[in-house]
């Protein structure tokens, strides 16, 4: 028997159970695979023989519809970084002891930067021992949208969408005192600005309410950043500004450090940053002394399936059968991806990418893309965001809240 094996790993999105359910319908649909197998918290675990049949779960295309439209990870997710074989090569023996075990021939990993590396780890490992019969691809996912090979990561669209949404209801909220006010929205990000750009989508069609979007890959300058509020309530008593994460000072060090300056770390060694937006209120409220509030989307931008972008879960699910194809055709180490062909009309060509082009990099925004101001984006930009947000899909409701699919343990 050929079976073939899925897993995610990262931190979820509303878009990373299209890209399951892209994999499961193609998977159903080849020959060449005759069952189809899940693993629970990723590659951690497949160490632990987390391993369930998928067949009977998704033997309908209506369970399949309910997994598109479910956020999160619905086999869940694993922070694990695999070592080199060569430091661990017992773990990668496991691995390979637990893919025998289930006759698994194809291997589908979803993830980000990081489950990259795990896809160009276990590649590697199978080319060095000569391990043919075993197809290790990557399928990418994050609201980042800082993968590199690929125009843009499933995940991102939604959470785009997310933020630009909420950025237009917060002017509603701006608008109704005639006092000088400020709203800080911080938003993910660790080292690239993307998704703190989708604020300009909000900005786009704002008529009286000035935004400023500062974003990680230009050096943060609070003195400026004063400059730029008292500046923007010069022309209007109501100030929106949106800011990553991650941004820092000409020496590196994060804005947020003030707040917080012993973040931990997570498993691979990022600092888990948090505080940006409270630290420039604070700034504001001693400098200004305006109103002013910090507001962190946080954990919510990730996975808002009531908002999810139509655009982004019908590419998400095309990205996971192309991972399959991907398998079928015996193309180990590679990626799924996507590239852009226009953006009016709003096209896109999908194929493939070796992981070694994607594994432990990062695609940050262009510098043309900022405005020269650092406080703004520029048309290029607005161009490229657009047509990811467009379209809705609604996810299912039950007593009037959404309803999700859960994968049961077997």
């Amino acid at each position: 028997m050929k079976n073939i094996l899925v897993a995610q790993s990262g931190g979820p999105t509303a878009a990373i159970n299209a890209t399951l359910a892209g994999v499961i319908r193609e998977a159903r649909k080849r020959s060449e695979i005759d069952r189809i197998y899940g693993a629970f918290h990723g590659v951690a675990g497949i160490l632990e023989d987390e391993i369930v049949e998928l067949d009977q779960t998704f033997a309908s295309e209506k369970a399949l519809e309910l997994l598109e439209k479910t956020p999160a990870a619905a086999l869940g997710s694993c922070r694990l970084k695999l070592k080199a074989s060569d430091e661990n090569a017992d773990q990668y023996g496991k691995i390979i002891e637990i893919f025998r075990k289930y006759e698994i021939h194809y291997f589908v990993y979803i993830g980000g930067n990081d489950s990259m590396d795990t896809v160009l780890q276990l590649s590697k490992y199978c080319a060095e021992n000569g391990i043919d019969d075993i197809c290790v691809v990557g399928a990418p996912k994050t609201i980042d949208n800082d993968l590199c090979g690929i125009d843009h990561c499933p995940g991102f669209g939604s959470a785009a969408k997310y933020i630009a949404s909420v950025c237009v209801e917060l002017e509603r909220e701006i608008d109704v005192y005639d006092v000088p006010n400020v709203i800080i929205i911080e938003m993910m990000g660790r080292h690239a600005g993307w998704l703190t750009a989708a604020a300009a989508l909000a900005q786009e069609q704002s008529r009286d309410v000035p935004y400023l979007i500062y974003l990680e890959e230009i050096v943060f300058d609070t003195k400026k950043f004063i400059r730029d509020i008292r500046a923007a309530l010069e022309s209007s008593n109501r100030v929106i500004v949106a800011v990553s994460e991650g941004i820092h000072d000409a020496d590196g060090h994060f804005i947020c450090e003030a707040c917080d300056p012993d973040q931990e770390t997570d498993a691979f060694g990022h600092k888990q940053l948090a505080g940006t937006g409270r630290v420039l209120a604070r700034l504001v409220k001693d400098e200004i002394g305006c109103k002013v509030r910090a507001i962190e989307p946080n954990l919510m931008q990730r996975c808002a399936a009531h908002i999810l972008s139509r655009t982004d879960t019908e590419e998400s699910k095309k990205l996971g059968q192309l991972a399959v194809s991907l398998c079928v055709e015996h193309r180990p180490g590679m990626m799924a991806s996507l590239t852009r062909v226009s953006d009016e009309p709003y096209e896109v060509r999908y194929t493939a990418v070796p992981i070694e082009e994607v594994a432990n990099k990062e695609k940050k925004v262009p510098l043309e893309w900022i405005a020269e101001s650092g406080n703004g984006v520029t048309e290029k930009m607005i161009s490229y965001l657009r047509p990811l947000v467009q379209g809705e899909l609604l996810c299912e409701y039950e007593n009037g809240i959404p309803k999700f699919l859960v994968i049961p343990k077997q």
